[in-house]
């Protein structure tokens, strides 16, 4: 039996999970050392392209179904302060550039590609630029979280711009995380001249310890909408970052019980998933923002996911075997 039908063997029929599991982690630790241009026909649903143009393109497009976006470049956890410099200037380009094109949308940096795992003042100080900058086109920036040793100096980073630049600037937020509740707890009171803080609520992907992250699924989604509660609550704004079905149907019926106003939320979802549910939620009324990254990064960035959610494995082998 030949290799590809030994996997469609496995794919197609009804076999024991665990098996389907391993096989998963198995392709997902070797697709990284695999032709570039064979990752980059699944890379290619989920990325908007490696130019500012196909970044622009994917934005254009979105904002013409009524969709705002947060545009990210693709690149973390660098290994030399030049290339943090280089970061810097390719966002201050991209915030040149989408702000000159009209796109309807905001930014997204991470923190580990302008230097926060080599230098934190240098990485505070190239952020603070970024920031500069999107206030200047009258904008905004999120700064992403990262994986648990990046956790403290995001949070430190977000609290001193935030008191700066209050209107401006937002974070993520990880729901598997276990500290996360005390994290919201400790900033709910920072808020400055009547802007609430603004936060984007998600899972979390990376791959964290137990006693960090919780590992259960349902206990995750738990603490999800707890975590949702708790900003509703508080009067802040959130970015319900999901692509679970049941999550949104929860928070919809939250907002619906909480009446919560519709300028204190908004949907959101990453490029290329889940695009019909992508697609009820606009029907139904609500906001929606897609994260769109691109860059030259995209190989490394599409293996570590791959890594993080070895599940994902399985839908490039239907796409690249099963499907011809």
């Amino acid at each position: 039996m030949n290799p590809i039908a030994i996997l469609k063997y496995f794919y197609t029929g009804n076999f024991n999970p665990n098996i389907t599991e391993m096989l998963n982690k198995i392709i997902a630790n070797t697709l990284p050392y695999m032709p570039q241009n064979l990752i980059w026909i699944f890379s290619k649903r989920y990325i908007a392209g490696e130019t500012i143009e196909d970044g622009l393109k994917a934005c254009r497009e979105l904002n013409a179904e009524g969709i705002e976006v947060t545009v990210d470049l693709l690149g973390e956890f660098i290994s030399t302060i030049e290339q943090a410099e280089e970061n810097k200037i390719k966002y201050f380009e991209i915030i040149e550039r989408f702000s000159a094109e009209g796109i309807i949308g905001n930014f997204s940096v991470k923190p580990s590609m302008f230097g926060l795992l080599i230098d934190k003042d240098i990485c505070y100080a190239n952020v603070e630029a970024v920031l500069k900058k999107a206030v200047e086109k009258k904008t905004f920036i999120r700064i992403d979280m990262e994986d648990s040793q990046c956790v403290d100096n995001e949070l430190e980073m977000y609290r001193k711009l935030q008191q700066r630049y209050p209107a401006n600037v937002g974070l993520v937020v990880q729901a598997y995380l276990r500290r996360t509740k005390n994290d919201l707890t400790n900033l709910s009171t920072s808020h400055i001249n009547g802007n609430p803080l603004n936060f984007r609520l998600c899972k979390g992907i990376y791959v964290e310890p137990k006693h960090v992250a919780y590992k259960d699924s349902e206990e995750i989604r738990e603490h999800y909408l707890d975590d949702l509660k708790f900003i509703f609550d508080h009067k802040m704004y959130v970015g319900i970052a999901t692509h679970d079905k049941y999550l949104v149907e929860k928070a919809i019926e939250m907002i619906k019980e909480q009446k919560v106003e519709p300028t204190k939320y908004e949907f959101q979802m990453l490029y290329g998933v889940t695009p019909e549910l992508r697609t009820s939620i606009v029907k139904q009324g609500y906001k929606m923002r897609v994260y769109v990254p691109f860059g030259k990064d995209w190989f490394g960035y599409s293996t570590r996911r791959l890594k993080e959610n070895p599940k994902m494995a399985s839908h490039i082998i239907k796409a690249l075997f099963l499907r011809g």
